[in-house]
Protein backbone atom coordinates (compact mmCIF):
# COMPACT_ATOMS: atom_id res chain seq x y z
CA UNK A 1 0.00 0.00 0.00
CA UNK A 2 3.00 2.64 1.21
CA UNK A 3 4.84 1.62 -2.40
CA UNK A 4 1.56 2.55 -4.47
CA UNK A 5 0.99 5.51 -2.61
CA UNK A 6 4.99 6.55 -3.41
CA UNK A 7 4.73 5.99 -6.94
CA UNK A 8 1.33 7.94 -7.50
CA UNK A 9 2.99 11.02 -5.79
CA UNK A 10 6.33 10.37 -7.91
CA UNK A 11 4.13 10.51 -10.72
CA UNK A 12 2.19 13.73 -9.62
CA UNK A 13 5.60 15.09 -8.85
CA UNK A 14 6.77 14.30 -12.47
CA UNK A 15 3.53 15.79 -14.06
CA UNK A 16 4.00 19.01 -11.88
CA UNK A 17 7.33 19.21 -13.05
CA UNK A 18 6.84 18.97 -16.32
CA UNK A 19 3.69 21.21 -16.25
CA UNK A 20 6.01 24.20 -14.55
CA UNK A 21 8.46 24.02 -17.58
CA UNK A 22 6.66 23.92 -19.99
CA UNK A 23 4.70 26.93 -18.62
CA UNK A 24 7.90 28.94 -17.55
CA UNK A 25 9.33 27.68 -21.09
CA UNK A 26 5.75 29.71 -22.59
CA UNK A 27 6.15 32.46 -20.16
CA UNK A 28 9.98 32.97 -21.12
CA UNK A 29 8.76 33.38 -25.14
CA UNK A 30 6.04 35.50 -24.08
CA UNK A 31 8.10 37.85 -22.80
CA UNK A 32 10.88 38.31 -25.28
CA UNK A 33 7.97 39.01 -27.60
CA UNK A 34 6.39 41.41 -25.32
CA UNK A 35 9.97 43.09 -24.54
CA UNK A 36 10.31 44.15 -27.93
CA UNK A 37 6.72 46.21 -27.86
CA UNK A 38 6.34 49.01 -25.54
CA UNK A 39 3.33 48.71 -23.56
CA UNK A 40 1.09 52.00 -23.63
CA UNK A 41 1.11 54.78 -20.82
CA UNK A 42 -2.66 55.02 -20.79
CA UNK A 43 -2.02 58.20 -18.63
CA UNK A 44 0.72 59.96 -20.61
CA UNK A 45 -0.60 58.84 -24.18
CA UNK A 46 -4.47 60.49 -23.42
CA UNK A 47 -5.80 63.48 -25.55
CA UNK A 48 -6.27 65.52 -22.51
CA UNK A 49 -3.72 65.36 -21.12
CA UNK A 50 -0.92 66.20 -23.81
CA UNK A 51 -2.11 69.89 -23.48
CA UNK A 52 -1.82 70.29 -20.06
CA UNK A 53 1.42 71.54 -17.97
CA UNK A 54 3.17 70.69 -15.09
CA UNK A 55 2.18 72.27 -11.51
CA UNK A 56 4.63 75.15 -10.84
CA UNK A 57 6.51 74.72 -7.37
CA UNK A 58 4.85 77.56 -6.04
CA UNK A 59 1.36 75.79 -6.16
CA UNK A 60 2.00 75.01 -2.55
CA UNK A 61 1.28 78.48 -1.60
CA UNK A 62 -2.21 78.62 -3.14
CA UNK A 63 -3.22 75.91 -1.10
CA UNK A 64 -2.16 77.95 2.26
CA UNK A 65 -3.35 81.08 0.91
CA UNK A 66 -6.95 79.22 0.49
CA UNK A 67 -6.35 77.37 3.86
CA UNK A 68 -6.07 81.19 5.80
CA UNK A 69 -9.30 82.47 3.64
CA UNK A 70 -11.17 79.63 4.65
CA UNK A 71 -10.01 79.86 8.59
CA UNK A 72 -10.44 83.71 7.69
CA UNK A 73 -14.03 83.42 6.90
CA UNK A 74 -14.81 81.32 9.92
CA UNK A 75 -13.39 83.11 12.55
CA UNK A 76 -15.17 86.21 11.02
CA UNK A 77 -18.54 84.13 10.98
CA UNK A 78 -18.10 83.20 14.42
CA UNK A 79 -17.37 86.90 15.69
CA UNK A 80 -20.44 88.25 13.98
CA UNK A 81 -23.24 86.58 16.27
Amino acid sequence: MGIMLNREDDQNAELTRRIDADLREKMEASSKSNSEQKDPDFAEDSEYVKELSKTSKYAWMWVVVGAVVVVGLIIFGLNKH
